[in-house]
């Protein structure tokens, strides 16, 4: 079975892993067509299964295998070579050994595997590392106590499948989200759960409230000044709201002849009680695309034209087992966009701190049927999943202190070019891994809970080649979420001619520029944002002019020529990322000085290209082995 492949056979060690790295044991969403209802593979004849493995020749412009090929035992022997000396450059730059461990040392913790620190320097690895045991316990809780509900609430006389039965799963799940989120919020916040409510219930007031015309622009001038007041703002924090109104802001409690006003002491009082996540606004980004979701998927409901029994009733659609296409697009029903609803989806628990991102629409569906796609093996295999991850992250952290270094503000120039272009490619590793790791807690929380949220990370950070490509499997479910509320709304994409291209890169240009205000209000983010879009010009062009049909009966030279560009790519792709997620543009300056100080930068920059085009190569393959199997992931 190729990479990513099908549903597995046999018995075995290597027989389950196989089966746990599916594509499907990741998410159905990559092995059904999205406008297709969920069924099993098992249950879909072998000519309609996309993840089918059957030895059949290729009809979807696959080429054949390439994998028993002498170009690929060559690119095997790369691999050999390659992929371990990477590894041993930054494990021996981060032995104790090295004259420059003594810098970067203060930032290790101790370890759980003998004779090794733990690089523990990321805050947010070292804070979901901090808490994971709780959550754990909360994934066992929130779940048992849903059951335990349920079981005090379920009529005996109402069979479950029944019209009837439907709407009591519905009211209770929808009941136990509420009170559940208003508790949730509590106990992460304190009094500050407060504020939270209040931005809920103003933007609710919008949705609902304003003439239909005047709901989008609304809601979107609310949420991102919403987004920028709580980073101003630093929270509202309730002492300082209470002096701005009494007047008492600039005043020194130690020079004041009498008391502070009582509504100052109790604000300042009130901030003392801040929760388990005081700082509750630094979070709050994601659940501001809830806010929008809502209000949009509201908006668009309220079109006449587009009624969710009409269309039901001329597809012939089965609402219990929907595709995704459809849960998504199909309008609830009137009466589901209620406050209560709307707060417990806002503030769903196993999705309130970092998604992944799920719309209304599909929320509302899914607390109304269980999804098709919900199974106890799919989700036992998923977990394990995660937990390799969680100890691929712990081995890396163990042996190589690319964090530590990164923090310590090394003197690059006494790194070899070799050991500062494999600290920062593994730093960048170090930022995806504690992404996916939050993400596929979460989302396996809500697995667990009975919703199926999409799939955050589809690829290994380093089995990406194309820029765009990167981005739609790079945190997947925000990126549907700004194809759905933003770029489709604004036009989409067009290079028919110069103004429809001119337009799209402004489309592009508009949306990256809300990503990177959205991750955080910070120049350097500004600057990624931008990058990324320039990037993506020369990829759209050579695809352009580098057309596939031009190369008939060149597909080698064409394929190479892709490899060439694909490197180009991932040269660009490292270096805006380094600059928004890890060292910024005077570092990423400072690496590239490194680099290019001598003639052994050179040499190296040559060895990592021809390492990196072996490396697209099979990457390419991977993506062909899919496509012979009736999958084409875009990414």
């Amino acid at each position: 079975m190729a990479p990513n492949g099908g549903t597995g056979s046999g018995t075995g060690p290597l027989a389950l892993l196989r089966n746990i790295y599916t594509l499907d044991t990741l998410d159905t969403r990559f092995t059904t067509p999205s406008g297709v209802p969920y069924r099993p593979l098992e249950a879909r004849s072998p000519d309609k299964r996309r993840d089918s493995t059957s030895p059949k020749p290729p009809t979807n412009g696959a080429s054949p295998p390439k994998w028993k090929t002498p170009e690929f035992y060559l690119y095997y022997l790369v691999f050999l070579l390659a992929v371990p000396s990477m590894f041993y450059v930054a494990y021996s730059v981060s032995r104790p050994s090295d004259p420059r461990y003594p810098k970067f040392e203060r930032f290790l913790s101790e370890g759980w595997i003998p004779g090794r620190k733990i690089d523990n320097s990321d805050a947010q690895y070292r804070t979901f590392r901090r808490n994971l045991p709780a959550m754990a316990a909360l994934l066992l809780f929130h779940p048992l106590l849903r059951r335990v509900y349920n079981m005090v609430t379920t009529r005996g006389d109402v069979k479950e499948n029944s019209a009837e039965g439907v709407e009591m799963r519905f009211r209770q799940r929808t009941s136990f989200d509420f009170v559940f989120a208003l508790v949730f919020l509590v106990i992460l916040h304190g009094f500050s759960a407060i504020k939270v409510l209040v931005i809920l219930a103003g933007n609710y007031a919008i949705a609902k409230g304003l003439p239909r015309r005047y709901v989008p622009v609304g809601t979107w001038v609310f949420n991102i000044c919403t987004l920028f007041a709580n980073e101003v703002c630093s929270g509202y924090r309730f002492g300082y709201v209470a002096r701005l109104v009494t007047g008492t802001l600039g005043i020194d409690r130690k020079n004041m002849v009498v008391d502070l006003p009582a509504v100052v002491r109790l604000g300042e009082w009130m901030d003392g009680f801040g929760g388990l996540m005081g700082r509750w606004e630094i979070l709050f980004n994601i659940t501001v695309l809830r806010l929008v979701s809502f209000s949009l998927d509201y908006y668009w409901s309220l079109d006449g034209r587009i009624t969710a029994g009409g269309v039901v009733e001329k597809k012939n659609l089965d609402l219990s087992n929907l595709s995704e296409r459809d849960r998504i697009a199909l309008p609830a029903q009137k009466g589901d966009y209620s406050f209560r609803n709307y707060v417990g989806y806002a503030v769903y628990a196993p999705l309130y701190l970092t998604g992944p991102i799920i719309t209304f629409n599909d929320y509302i569906s899914q607390s109304r049927y269980r999804s098709a796609t919900i199974s106890s093996a799919r989700t036992w295999k998923y977990a394990v999943r995660f937990l390799l991850v969680l100890l691929c992250m712990e081995l890396v952290l163990h042996y190589d202190y690319v964090g530590a270094i990164s923090k310590s503000r090394p003197e690059w120039s006494t790194y070899t070019p070799a050991q500062i272009s494999l600290l920062s490619y593994f730093n960048l590793h170090i930022v995806w891994l504690k992404l996916l790791l939050p993400w596929r807690f979460f989302r396996l929380w809500s697995l667990v809970d009975g919703i199926d949220p999409p799939e955050n990370m589809l690829r290994c950070m380093s089995n990406n080649y194309s820029a765009l490509s990167f981005w739609r499997g790079w945190h997947r479910s925000y990126y549907r979420w700004l194809l759905r509320y933003i770029y489709i709304p604004l036009g989409g994409s067009s290079f028919r001619s110069l103004g429809q291209g001119v337009r799209t890169v402004v489309t592009y240009l508009v949306v990256f520029t809300f990503v990177a205000l959205w991750h955080d209000i910070k120049l350097n983010l500004l600057i990624w944002g931008w990058l990324v879009v320039l990037f993506f010009i020369p990829e759209i062009v050579a695809g352009l002019l580098v057309r596939k049909e031009d190369f008939k009966g060149r597909e080698r030279t064409y394929r190479w020529l892709c490899g060439l560009g694909g490197v180009g790519n991932v040269l660009m792709m490292i270096s805006a990322n380094l600059v928004g997620f890890a060292v910024g543009l005077d570092g990423l300056k400072a690496i590239i000085s490194g680099v290019f100080r001598d003639y052994s930068g050179l040499v190296f920059l040559v060895t990592a290209c021809t390492a990196l085009f072996v490396g697209i190569q099979v990457m390419f393959e991977i993506r062909q082995g899919e496509l012979r199997r009736g999958i084409n992931l875009k990414c």
